[in-house]
């Protein structure tokens, strides 16, 4: 899983950590806003231009025609002095079947365990706590819904993510969804969880989080 940095203008396992979560923490309904591209930059920098590091974690699915064509972005940048997420690390994540031909069951969600996070004024300057980038970037499917156990946040998303025996399609990808957190990435990926239906019904992801 190697870094990629990029310049943007405009445009234990999860699974185990979140049944044991769910036993022992209320969970904890967030706030999901969906927003603009490249105005959620200008939340993380005054020029709205963000210099991100990009990394990629491959989902193993079975019956793929060609393999590593389906993928879990991670990507992070840091916030300038002087804007709403100061002293804050942001974090994105992108489930991406666009390279991907072949068949497969839909894909549900998304599992990792993330750490404490903060709460940023990313939508009309309230407070929220997950950011989905529905216009100016990539993607067709959003967050239906978002909870957090302890440490470990579940994504839902709006959709199911599926490929049906057709050729690669640019569509087939969740939108940009992020968080902010106050500490830096942590130099190795975890095992994040992507969630799905069939048979397996989840499916092991690297994916980039905070230091917790």
């Amino acid at each position: 899983m190697m870094p990629i940095v990029r310049i943007i203008a405009g445009v234990a396992t999860a699974a185990a950590a979140l049944a044991f979560a769910s036993t022992a923490t209320r969970a904890q309904v967030l706030t999901v806003v969906e927003v603009n591209a490249p105005a959620i930059n200008c939340v993380f920098n005054p020029s709205c231009t963000i210099t991100v590091t990009d990394s990629v974690g491959y989902i193993g699915l079975p019956f793929l025609t060609v393999e590593k064509t389906a993928w879990l972005q991670s990507r992070t940048y840091s916030a300038a002095p002087n804007t709403p997420g100061a002293g804050k690390t942001g974090y994105e994540y992108r489930v991406s079947l666009t390279e991907a031909s072949g068949t497969s069951e839909c894909l549900t969600g998304f599992v990792l365990n993330f750490g404490p996070h903060a709460k940023l004024p990313y939508k009309n300057n309230q407070l929220a706590d997950v950011f989905v980038v529905t216009t100016g970037g990539l993607g067709t499917i959003g967050i239906k819904s978002a909870e957090k156990f302890g440490n470990v946040v579940e994504f839902v998303f709006s959709k199911g993510l599926c490929l049906e025996g057709g050729p690669p399609n640019i569509k087939n990808t969740t939108f940009f969804f992020g968080m902010a957190a106050a500490n830096a990435p942590a130099v190795k990926p975890i095992e994040a969880m992507i969630n799905g239906i069939g048979s397996p019904p989840n499916y092991p992801v690297e994916a980039r989080v905070p230091v917790h």
